[in-house]
C-alpha cells in the first residue's frame, strides 16, 4: 500500500510534469515563525525551529487527487531547497544544524503541484551552535 501511495504522490514532486494549464489560486500563505533574521540556538547538535504558518482563504485537507480545487491542497515544507515536510497542519518543528537558513513554504493543489501562481512565503533566519 505504502509503495502505490508513493507511486502517485511522488512523481509530481520529484520530477513534475506540470501542463501549462494550472489552477490558480486566491489564498495566500505566511509564515508568522520563524521571523526574518531571527537567532535561535541549537540545543546538542541540532535546533528544534518552530514553524508557525497562517493560511488565508484555502483549505488544507489530508488527501490526494486529481481532481484540482483552487483553493485546496497541502503545505509544503522547505529548509535550504529540500522538501523536509509535507503537512496538512499549521504548527511543526523543523530540527536543523547551526548556519543561516532560508525556510520557504508553499501551499500547493492536490495532487501536490503548485498552482500558478505560486502561493508561497520565503524567510532567512540564523541557527547558532549551543553553548557548553
Amino acid at each position: 500500500m505504502c509503495s502505490l501511495v508513493l507511486a502517485i504522490v511522488l512523481p509530481p514532486i520529484v520530477s513534475p510534469e506540470i501542463s501549462s494549464v494550472r489552477p490558480s489560486s486566491t489564498a495566500r500563505i505566511f509564515i508568522e515563525s520563524p521571523r526574518p533574521g531571527h537567532v535561535y540556538r541549537a540545543r546538542g547538535e541540532l535546533a528544534e525551529v518552530p514553524v508557525r504558518l497562517r493560511l488565508v482563504g484555502g483549505r488544507i485537507v489530508p488527501f490526494t487527487s486529481t481532481k484540482l480545487v483552487p483553493n485546496t491542497g497541502h503545505i509544503h515544507v522547505y529548509l535550504d531547497g529540500a522538501l523536509v515536510q509535507m503537512t496538512t497542519t499549521l504548527r511543526r518543528h523543523v530540527a536543523m544544524l547551526p548556519g543561516h537558513h532560508t525556510l520557504r513554504v508553499e501551499f500547493v493543489a492536490v495532487d501536490h503541484a503548485p498552482f500558478n501562481p505560486d502561493v508561497q512565503d520565503t524567510v532567512s533566519f540564523v541557527v547558532k551552535p549551543g553553548g557548553a
